[in-house]
């Protein structure tokens, strides 16, 4: 036993191919290498091509395998180099995901010529573990969620909960409006009518007549071991349930915060310099910074009420908008012009770890993603949550309940905002005596989030419970 536990293991990662799922298997992959274990990693050529440069010490640890999509792509129903959820737009998920799944002899010969000790996927590849087993390797299987295990228990519904032995999918709208029936602690976790109707819709139909294939209860039942991206302090019982649940060792890794080590390159760069420059001349705590993601896209509409609402709430902002860039959407007419007292739109990369550690940032607008969760509220800062996914409605239900954060009100049949309701919560949350708890609350929560002694106590678990698996 102790040979193997001193034995440097070698780990294949293939997540799904959206940035959201890549960053967090990204992240453990470094960990593992830097604990001197060995990593392949899995993925389409442009995902790939995202990530952030290895250092010199961490390369030989590393293999970066490209699979292109293009030998399965038609051309009719994906753009020429689609190859993650960023390309294309939702009604193409269908396509996408077969084209994903046609990887499959791929990865399978991957894992046949490096013959590794564990395969980390996650929901989209729910053929993968038997793949792995029907190899007679002794591979062992892992669920690596980005997302915290509360999404987990409440998208999949227990088979036994359906009367029969038909997909686990809840078709009646009512059942996805507040907790599942099966948790069995107190929560009001729960869907909106309208970000049910579109799962609803999702399920049923697409441009194709059919919807993309994930068998989120064949991907949870078939794993060795959950490995989830969240800590105790975020979701102790619903982690626990988890593992009840499915009768599986679950073993959170922690949160994966941002490095706050200041590289030279970022600390130096012409970006970084000219926005430390204007927040440094703003008060402590007073900056909303407002980001959305990769995957978000903004109607116009929404972009103008957002807009308008970030004006009338008077506060000093840092908006990073890189979407205008593709010229489908833009701001209200002089908006930028009667902000620029107080404001900025930021139209390019921007180095959010820095930012959300600098001084003067105190609190955040966002999509509730869970990588930009994780990141605000590692930092402490209170929440304004608009929501476009179904994940991040979750996250933003738990934040609210924890009272960390609060969602902007929008119409509870088609999802809608106005600017009233962004001003509103904006100023709640980051200026009005009514909101100081949510405040105060965020900082706490930031405390024990940037904890760095049990950051490092849960990776330590996580290498220890992948070594002694099958000891």
């Amino acid at each position: 036993m102790d040979n193997k536990k001193n034995k440097p293991l070698h780990v294949v990662m293939f997540p799904w191919i959206a940035m959201g799922h890549m960053y967090p298997c990204f992240e453990v992959s470094k960990i593992l290498s830097q604990n001197g274990h060995f990593v392949t990693l899995i993925s389409t050529p442009s995902i790939i091509d995202r990530l952030p440069k290895l250092s010199q010490t961490l390369s030989p640890f590393f293999n970066l395998i490209k699979l292109p999509l293009s030998s399965y792509i038609d051309k009719n129903h994906l753009p020429t180099n689609a190859d993650s959820t960023m390309d294309i737009p939702s009604n193409k998920l269908y396509y996408l995901k077969l084209a994903y799944d046609s990887l499959q002899e791929s990865v399978a010969e991957i894992l046949k010529t490096s013959n590794p000790d564990w395969v980390f996927y996650d929901f989209a590849a729910s053929w993968l573990p038997q793949l792995a087993k029907g190899l007679n390797l002794n591979i062992s299987c892992c669920y690596f969620s980005p997302c915290p295990a509360w999404s987990i228990c409440f998208f999949d519904t227990p088979k036994k909960q359906l009367g029969d032995d038909s997909a686990a999918i809840r078709t009646n709208a009512e059942d996805y409006y507040g907790p599942p029936k099966w948790i069995s602690f107190p929560t009001k976790i729960g869907l909106r009518p309208y970000e049910v109707r579109k799962l609803l819709e999702d399920i049923k139909v697409n441009e194709t007549g059919a919807s993309p294939v994930f068998d989120l209860n064949r991907a949870n039942s078939d794993c060795d071991m959950f490995v989830i991206r969240s800590s105790r302090d975020l979701e102790g019982e619903w982690l626990d349930f988890l593992g009840e649940f499915y009768n599986k060792p679950v073993i959170p890794v922690g949160l994966l915060p941002p490095r706050r080590d200041s590289s030279d390159e970022v600390e130096d760069s012409p970006d970084w310099i000219q926005i430390k420059a204007w927040l440094d001349t703003q008060k402590s705590s007073s900056v909303v910074y407002i980001a959305f993601g990769s995957e978000v896209k903004l109607s116009q509409e929404n972009l103008n009420e957002l807009a308008l609402g970030i004006e009338n709430s008077k506060l000093p902002f840092f908006w990073v908008l890189r979407d205008l860039k593709n010229g489908f959407v833009e701001l209200p007419n002089g908006f930028e012009d009667r902000t620029k007292d107080h404001g900025i739109v930021w139209k390019s990369w921007a180095p959010q770890p820095k930012i959300l550690g600098h001084g003067s940032v105190g609190g955040c607008l966002t999509h509730c993603g869970s990588g930009s969760m994780i990141e605000n509220l590692y930092f402490g800062h209170v929440l304004v949550m608009l929501p476009f996914l179904l994940d991040q409605a979750l996250y933003s239900r738990v934040m609210q309940e924890k009272k960390v954060g609060i969602e902007i009100v929008r119409n509870e049949e088609d999802g809608s905002f106005t600017r009233n309701s962004v001003a509103k919560a904006l100023r709640f949350t980051m200026v009005d005596e009514e909101g100081s708890d949510y405040r105060k609350n965020a900082k706490e929560i930031g405390k024990k989030f940037s904890n760095k002694e049990l950051h490092n106590q849960y990776i330590e678990n996580f290498i220890s419970s992948l070594q002694n698996h099958n000891s």
